[in-house]
């Protein structure tokens, strides 16, 4: 059984530790701990590995954030897997920092990275996981806050909250969405 994981950032070090790329966060914590080796393939860095059976592949898009769904499509086509064994890593804004929302399917929230997914690949139908960034910005300042890094405090759980999104990665590949998301919504 092969699976697609998609974590949703931007390239470049002036990203590289933004709430906006907590989707890429999420790949290299699987990669540190595999001892994965990330290879920069069509559209996408990309690498993989096996779990539990499981051919699990893994992507951080190279088109930047809004035209994620371009590599998303390419990579489902190339490996041949369908749309309900990919899953998409996000941030959200409109969960409290650290909170894990897995879902089947849903809107894109007016998440442009979404949005771009949702034209490309016929729809809202595919299984993503939200991670929440918080929403701890005064008016007029969301392009800041999202595109700025984590707090001291934020810093300190990041940690455990890349942890549980790795688990709740691998349950997904193993035990189902439905299993996974009873387990770890929080």
């Amino acid at each position: 059984m092969k699976y697609l994981i998609v974590g949703l950032g931007n390239i470049g070090p002036e990203y590289e530790n933004t709430r906006h790329n907590i989707g890429f966060m999420s790949l290299d914590k699987i990669a540190e701990t595999k001892g994965l080796e990330w290879k920069l393939d069509r559209l996408a860095f990309k690498t993989e590995y096996k779990f539990k059976g499981r051919h699990i592949h893994l992507i951080k898009p190279t088109t930047y954030m809004n035209l994620s769904g371009k590599a998303m499509k390419h990579w489902m086509n190339s490996l041949k897997i369908p749309k309900e064994n990919v899953l998409v890593i996000v941030d959200d804004l409109a969960l409290p920092f650290g909170k894990l929302r897995m879902r089947p399917k849903g809107s894109s929230a007016g998440h442009n990275g979404l949005k771009n997914i949702e034209e490309l690949t016929g729809g809202a139908n595919y299984p993503r996981l939200r991670v929440g960034i918080g929403d701890a910005f005064s008016r007029g300042k969301q392009i800041d806050y999202v595109m700025g890094e984590f707090n001291e405090d934020e810093q300190a759980e990041l940690p455990a909250l890349l942890e549980n999104t790795v688990k709740i990665i691998e349950g997904f590949c193993t035990i189902g969405i439905q299993r996974t998301m009873t387990q770890f919504n929080n």
